[in-house]
Parts: structure tokens; sequence; C-alpha cells
């Protein structure tokens, strides 16, 4: 049986592997016998990290190859502390388990659909009502106990520590050059001066972005209906969630940053240059940082420093 399990050596290796169906059928056969799971159509999404199977309408099973053992272990951990806790849906675990290494997780499918489908055609009134929806979840997500991803890591420090060496490097190596990537030098070595470091430490999923929401339409109205997707929790400062939104959702607008603070408990009226820079530093140093990406229309050549994006992105109200 060890056999229908490969040695996994990289991500690109996993990518190719799980493409083909004949690869995965034999395994999603010992599990389906091993959990007594019941199905007609199976259907592979293309996206994301791991194998992800949608088994008929209502039930997800995402396969883990050993490679990504910690998000296996964080994502059956997170779904179970959060079952039930939260005024939103996330899925119920179902079924979890590990065969040779391989770890597997069966869930609900949390109805809606995908943000990433969606978000963009939204009408401007819906978007900020989502967006204060989005703080007010991250709150709530935070609220629950960490329980045994304490014992998770990386420790919040630790992880800082590794962001910062390694921050130069990354960005550099995304293409941001010249002034830029002094101005990125300044702002990362006063980075453990100015994030907290030994702040009580909350659950932190650092990807609240439309691909990772389920939306639904009531009543003409757009609200969040779903959250999805726990495979790179950790724990830590909780305003590290407000990064995702900042960066890919708000897109610099007045409003929509309000919307997005207020339901996350902070008082738009609060924020100073201090806080801009200490929020820009930590986007800088975020796991999955890429300037190019942020959705702030045509930022490097609005800005005559690095520094001065924090501005674009977490604007003054009009």
């Amino acid at each position: 049986m060890t056999d229908l399990f490969p040695t996994i050596t990289d991500s690109d290796h996993f990518r190719s592997w799980r493409k083909e169906s004949r690869n995965w059928q034999p395994i999603l056969a010992e599990i389906a016998a091993a959990e007594n799971l019941r199905f007609a159509n199976v259907r592979p999404f293309s996206t994301g990290t791991n194998l992800v199977l949608a088994l008929d309408e209502n039930l997800i099973l995402k396969i883990f190859p050993p490679l990504y053992r910690r998000q296996f272990e964080v994502e059956r951990a997170t779904l179970a502390l959060l079952q039930g806790r939260l005024s939103l849906s996330t899925p119920d675990l179902v079924a979890a388990g590990e065969i040779f290494g391989w770890g597997y997780i069966g869930m609900t499918r949390v109805k809606g659909i995908t943000g990433s489908e969606v978000w963009p055609v939204l009408a401007e009134d819906d978007k900020e009502h989502i967006l204060g929806q989005i703080g007010e979840t991250i709150a709530e997500v935070q609220s629950v106990p960490v329980g045994p991803l304490a014992e998770v890591g990386p420790a919040w420090p630790n992880l800082i520590s590794t962001q910062i060496a390694n921050c130069h490097r990354r960005h550099a190596s995304q293409g941001l050059g010249g002034k830029f990537l002094d101005d990125l030098d300044e702002l990362v070595a006063d980075a453990p001066s100015i994030i907290p470091l030994d702040t009580p430490p909350v659950i932190l999923t650092g990807e609240y972005i439309p691909e990772n929401f389920q939306l639904s339409d009531e009543g003409g109205r757009w609200h969040l209906s779903g959250l999805i997707d726990f495979g790179d929790v950790m724990t830590g400062w909780s305003q590290y969630d407000l990064l995702g939104p900042s960066a890919f959702m708000t897109a610099g607008q007045p409003r929509r940053v309000r919307r997005l603070l207020q339901g996350f408990g902070i008082d738009p009226a609060d924020i100073d240059d201090t806080w801009r820079r200490r929020l820009f530093t930590m986007m800088l140093l975020h796991r999955a940082s890429d300037l190019r990406n942020v959705d702030v229309p045509n930022w490097q050549s609005r800005v005559s420093r690095l520094g001065d994006l924090a501005g674009l992105i977490w604007p003054t109200e009009d």
C-alpha cells in the first residue's frame, strides 16, 4: 500500500503529481474506505496548496502530503476550535486522520460563492458592508482561545526575526529596487522597536482575502457568509490580520478603510502616522508580502518614498 503514497520532494513536484487524477484516486479510495465516506461524484479544485476534492455537493476532502504536515495539523486544530463559535459559517469537521504520513481532513462545504469570483463586480455599498463584516469576523476569531495552536510554531517573536532577516532579499527578488529598497531597509530596521512582540497571542489566519471568503446575496444585498482555509494559521499580534483586506480589498478608499477598522474595533480617528508606519512595516514583513500586488492604483508613481505608501493604503477620511 505504501506505493500509493509517493515521496513528494517539493511544491512543484506535488503540483505536477496532483494534476493527474490517476495518481490520487487510489489514495481517495483508501481514505473513503477508512472513514466510510460515500459519494457519487468527485471534482478536484485546481487552486490551493494541497489536493482539495469536492465529494458531491456537500463534502470537501483535503489531502496533505508530508511536505505540508504543519498545514494539516493547524487546519485540523483550527476547525475544531472554531466550530460553532462564530456568527458566520466555517466548515464542520467530519473526518481527520493520517495514512503513511499523509494527512486528510473531511469537512462540510460552506454555502455561498467564493469571494474572488464576485468581489470585483460588487457595488461599492456592498464592498463597504462586507469589509465591516470582515473586521468583525477577524475580531470574533481572535476572541476564541488559541488552545493547542499555542504549541504550533512559529512563535511570534521568532517569525518577526526571520522575516526581518529575509525581507530585503525577498522584495529585491520581486523587483523592488533603487531608493524604494533603501527606504525598505530603513523601515525594517525599526521593526523590533515598533512591532509588538510580547502581546498575548491570538489566532491569525494571515489570509483574510477574497479567495478565503464565501459571500451570499440575500434580498439584493451581498454579505459575508463563510470563512474557509485555515492551513496557514498561527498565533501572534492581532492587527497582523488587517493586512490582507488592507492590501487586496480596501483599494486605498477611505470609506472602505473606515468600515474595516470600525468592524475590527479601531476608531479611525485614532489612526495616525505612527500607526500607519507600524502596520506598513508589518506588511513588508508579512509571510506573503509582495508590494506588486497591493491594490492601490499606480502607487509607484504617486509616492516619493516607500513609507508614503502607508498613507495611500490607510488614507485620512475625506
